[in-house]
């Protein structure tokens, strides 16, 4: 049985995210997924990472997150808040997140959420990462918002391109071995119209909502994002000459 994990990056349940976010938890159950949850806001998720989260870790040392997860994993000594979602991750094959685009970037919940949980020397390791990440066959998708339009969100658009936005939290996943969708992105989603206007937009995200199971089948045959391979990258960690670029943020010198 596939398991799916969904995480949801709003303070809100009964906003549209919430909604999206309960839709895709019935589409995969209709689907025959187990489905896990992981509300961040609900959860009161502590997402800044810092000492008082490691009381092994010595006072008179500089805090180093990466030393201090290091050391809590090796000693079995991981906050709980931590530990549970990492058991999610690890019994998860596919990972929904369900977010809005604050200030071009996910929610800072979601970035802390990925400070705290992807947890060096549990969830990846120097030599595990990448092409090697501990998380291989793993897949995600995200299923984003954004208040400007589709055309303001597009490469050209005075908002930027929301696929360039979203590409720190795909690396991020990337990094850990995970494969990624391409994401499902819902444009112009905001409080401000009125009237027929807010008749629309409800009427356009129910119909969102409706097709959620659809998507979710269907997900066999929807393209992943590209990256490139690890053999890409000569031994400076440069990508090669002769190897293509997927992204502007890994590209060759002009």
């Amino acid at each position: 049985m596939t398991t799916t994990l969904i995480v949801l990056a709003h303070p809100d349940p009964g906003s549209f995210n919430g909604a999206w976010a309960e839709a895709s938890a019935r589409a995969c159950r209709a689907i025959g997924h187990d489905v896990l949850v992981s509300d961040l806001c609900a959860m009161g998720f502590d997402a800044v990472e810092g000492r008082p989260h490691f009381p092994g870790y010595a006072e008179d040392r500089p805090f180093d997150p990466l030393k201090a997860q290091e050391e809590a994993a090796e000693a079995g000594e991981v906050p709980a808040d931590v530990a549970g979602e990492i058991d999610k991750i690890r019994a998860a094959d596919l990972v929904i997140f369900h977010f809005p685009i604050w200030w071009f970037a996910p929610p800072a919940v979601l970035k802390g959420w990925c400070d705290r949980v992807l947890l060096h020397g549990g969830l990846h390791s120097v030599d595990q990462r990448f092409d090697a990440g501990l998380c291989r066959g793993k897949r995600a998708l995200f299923c984003a918002t954004t208040g400007a339009s589709a055309a303001e969100c597009g490469p050209d658009g005075k908002e930027g391109d929301v696929r360039l936005l979203l590409w720190p939290l795909a690396q991020t996943l990337r990094y850990l071995g995970v494969e990624l969708y391409e994401p499902e992105l819902v444009h112009g989603v905001h409080g401000y119209f009125e009237g027929a206007e807010d008749q629309a937009l409800r009427a356009r995200l129910s119909g969102v909502l409706d097709r959620q199971r659809d998507i979710l089948a269907g997900l066999a045959e929807r393209r992943l994002m590209p990256f490139n391979a690890d053999a890409d990258f000569d031994a400076d960690g440069r990508l090669k000459p002769d190897c293509p670029s997927y992204s502007p943020f890994i590209r060759h010198p002009s």
